[in-house]
């Protein structure tokens, strides 16, 4: 009896991993620049250190995430229309607030 072929790895896994390794890091320290910005009441030594630890979590599991998309194409379009959005808002709050 014939055992069926296993399906082929996909051929664009590549593409998703560099999506999610270098459009992850992008929006994992946008992420930590955005949770500095929206605590400003909080004690920088608290503040410094959660948003330091805060971006492993992110990137990994943006990295983790990255492999759901159907294709690297999408992946790096969602994943850098997130980090230019991310990037935007912690612009407009950067000016908004002065620094």
């Amino acid at each position: 009896m014939d055992t069926p072929k296993p399906p082929p790895i996909q051929r664009d896994w590549v593409t998703k991993s560099l999506a999610g390794t270098l459009l992850g890091f992008g929006l994992a320290l946008s992420v930590s620049g955005l949770f500095v910005r929206l605590r400003p009441d909080m004690a920088l030594s608290v503040k410094g250190p959660l948003a330091k630890w805060m971006l492993a979590p992110v990137w990994l599991g943006t990295l983790a995430g990255s492999y759901f998309f159907s294709s690297g194409l999408r992946a790096w379009l969602w994943l850098g229309g997130t980090n230019l959005l991310l990037a935007g808002v912690l612009i407009v709050l950067s000016a908004a607030s002065g620094g």
